[in-house]
């Protein structure tokens, strides 16, 4: 990946001086008294026989010598990595397959929150289920069959599909993804994925031995195109009245279709929405296969499904960690997009005492210096960043003995990191700090549609993510994939009051943009965002909702 307006690299990270060793230990305790500080040579000769009878006769050291004699391995020097982040991931993959799976752990930060066992057993059970049912298995080729002959088939098989489809950017693209997974999870259904050119390359397969691809011989030909006029839309068989969501298919008086697709996108409509409510999910899982596009995170709106909500407490004990987990389980980087990441990350960002990742996105036309002034005024104002020494430079022998704090910005645009840039160059830092300003890359607008555009969206979004610290735009799901993987609370660019610049995040969790706003019995209107405690509207979006504690 080309990188574009970047300062120099900061010079290598300096080894730490090795610490004495201790000549004794606590309370005083020497090693001679381990020996009882008398006879040295008995006990050197000792050793000296031990270790010749060993070469001798020609077997292995013991155990015991081994130990004491040979250096600890690596693991044990330093802390060993759990690689499968506490049984969140299964380790049966090829570890030269997907590098992201096994090196990611080193890179990222620890998970904030243990999974807890039901989760990790339900994510070994899905895995099954997968290799089960996915492609290139009779059980799929039945179910295929099925789907062929344009009938429901009269309820469920042993078989039963979600397939997701894309819409708008990458991040509305893994938040949808993300819930769609946790819906088929919910439903012991199987998610496939029809990832567009645009898309192919981004991840490794989640789950072992299978694929969550769409086949490129799915018989719905159309797939690209199922869109809201879909003849098999819920929400208008549900409005025209040939569904009902309390009917029993199999006893249906007129032919039903194979499949349903679910129009989960921001500008549905009520008839839609009633895919939120449990007389809605007792309907859908009649059929077995349902066509999901959306381009938002419902999971909040499955917390109030009441048949939900035992296992989503059983799988999240902790509600606000969803996407943490979620997509540190599902969402790893290629080998060829882990490999743009590996490489910034060394060359501009590793020898950082500390990284603030600071992500712009606006959506209509801005003043770019009063935007940018507020954007450093709220760094600032939170002691993300140092204020500016504008009186006196600071002295050399100062700055060269203090590690660079690094400033890693993501925008279509240039201009922010040139003036975040050139503020730090032009002025010292009242703390002595050094700043280094970077940006992988800057491509002006969005191309969701061209791979190499989305290969970089995807490590800047990873590049985020190993932040200490986050500033966010609001609105941007770009930003909430980056502080969802890296388990961060970001400051968000809202202002809350006259005195608050910005404003931190109470929970790392994404927030639903565009929930239903009506009670599933009466179909009154009704505020989500204050039927329980741990929903409520977003810092962002008011009309939002979102887990929180």
């Amino acid at each position: 990946m080309e990188m574009a307006n970047q300062t120099e690299a900061p010079p290598p990270r300096q080894p730490h001086p090795p610490s004495e060793a201790k000549k004794e230990g606590r309370d005083g305790w020497k090693a001679s008294n381990w020996f009882g500080g008398a006879k040295p040579l008995p006990v050197f000769a000792l050793f000296a026989l031990v270790l010749l009878l060993t070469v001798l006769s020609g077997v292995h050291r013991v155990s015991f010598l081994d130990r004491f004699l040979a250096p600890l391995p690596e693991a044990e020097q330093k802390g060993s990595v759990d690689e499968s982040l506490g049984g969140l991931l299964s380790l049966a993959f090829d570890e030269a397959s997907c590098r992201s799976r096994f090196e990611s752990a080193k890179l990222l930060k620890p998970l904030n929150h243990t999974p807890s066992p039901y989760l990790s057993e339900k994510l070994r059970s899905y895995e099954a289920l997968h290799r089960k049912c996915g492609p290139n298995t009779e059980l799929y080729r039945e179910s295929i069959r099925q789907l062929n002959s344009n009938r429901s088939g009269g309820g469920p098989t042993e078989c039963n599909y979600v397939v997701w489809l894309p819409q708008h950017g990458l991040g509305n693209r893994m938040i949808s993804i993300t819930s769609a997974f946790l819906y088929a999870l919910l439903n012991d259904k199987v998610l496939l994925l029809f990832f567009p050119d645009y898309m192919n390359g981004l991840f490794c397969e989640p789950f072992p031995n299978t694929t969550w691809l769409l086949p490129s011989d799915f018989p719905i030909t159309r797939v690209t195109s199922i869109f809201d006029k879909d003849p098999n839309r819920y929400g208008n068989l549900l409005r025209d009245k040939i569904l009902s969501n309390d009917m029993n298919i199999t006893n249906a008086s007129i032919p039903l279709p194979a499949y349903l697709y679910l129009h989960l996108v921001h500008n549905n409509n009520d008839y839609d929405r009633m895919f939120y409510c449990e007389d809605g999910q007792l309907l859908l899982r009649q059929f077995p296969w349902l066509l999901l596009r959306s381009n938002q995170y419902f999971v909040p709106a499955l917390f109030l499904i009441p048949m939900f909500e035992q296992e989503l407490g059983l799988l999240f004990p902790e509600r606000t960690t969803v996407f943490h987990l979620l997509g540190r389980y599902l969402f790893h980087p290629s080998n060829a997009v882990w490999g743009y990441v590996t490489r910034y990350y060394q060359a501009y960002l590793a020898n950082a005492e500390e990284i603030l990742g600071v992500q712009i996105r606006t959506f209509a036309e801005v003043d770019l210096d009063k935007h940018s002034s507020y954007i450093m005024n709220c760094a600032i104002s939170k002691n993300l960043l140092p204020s500016l020494d504008t009186k006196d430079a600071a002295a050399l022998s100062d700055t060269i003995r203090v590690k660079p704090k690094a400033v890693l910005v993501t925008s279509l645009k240039t201009e922010y990191f040139e003036r975040i840039r050139d503020t730090y160059y032009r002025n010292a830092t009242a703390t002595g700090e050094v700043i280094g300003v970077y940006q992988p890359s800057h491509e002006e607008k969005q191309f969701t549609e061209k791979l190499d555009h989305n290969v970089k969206a995807l490590a800047e979004i990873y590049l985020l993510s190993l932040s200490d610290s986050l500033i966010t735009s609001q609105y941007s799901t770009f930003g909430y994939v980056a502080q969802g993987l890296g388990g961060i609370r970001p400051w968000l660019l809202v202002r809350p009051d006259d005195e608050n610049l910005c404003l931190q995040s109470s929970t790392m969790e994404p927030c639903f943009h565009f929930p239903p706003s009506f009670e599933c019995k009466s179909r009154r209107e009704l505020d989500l965002g204050s039927v329980v405690p741990y929903l409520r509207h977003c810092e962002d979006k008011a009309a939002g909702i979102k887990l929180f504690y």
